[in-house]
């Protein structure tokens, strides 16, 4: 089927006598909201933007954080200063090779010090790894 229900239980969860009439129970984390209907825009949200059309560059929910179980790099806007703190030059200098060699690795730091398990699923390369390797190094230095 292409349809989908989304039962939205309120604090104490659902009727158990209801629940037989599902398929799945999905959960969000590890904590508990006032209900249901949070745990739903969520989901809605996530998947609706999976459509095409629903944004604005349709290789931005390729391109997002977890697609590549990486999380993001930093990402900048005008000013180049804002309140003493500077765009870092790699990303002013438009070289295009050097800025996608600063997000992978920013995206693979990011990673490595949030959530490390998500590692497991990337598909590393060779500078990769030796990127990894090398920040293990200097973490066990400092």
């Amino acid at each position: 089927s292409d349809r989908i229900l989304l039962m939205c239980g309120r604090y104490e969860g659902v009727d158990e006598r209801v629940r037989g009439f599902f398929d799945e129970e999905i959960s969000i984390g590890d904590y508990i909201l006032t209900g249901g209907e949070l745990g739903a825009l969520v989901i809605i949200d996530s998947v609706s933007r999976l459509l095409p059309g629903v944004l604005g560059n349709e290789n931005s929910s390729v391109e997002d954080s977890f697609s590549d179980y990486l999380l993001d790099y930093p990402h900048y806007t005008r000013p180049s200063e804002f309140m003493g703190l500077k765009v870092p030059e790699v990303i002013m200098s438009g070289h295009h090779e050097q800025i996608r060699r600063w997000r992978r690795r920013e995206a693979l730091k990011n990673t490595i010090e949030k959530k490390p398990y998500l590692l497991k699923n990337v598909n590393l390369s060779d500078e990769d790894k030796q990127f990894i390797e090398e920040n293990r190094r200097l973490k066990e230095v400092n």
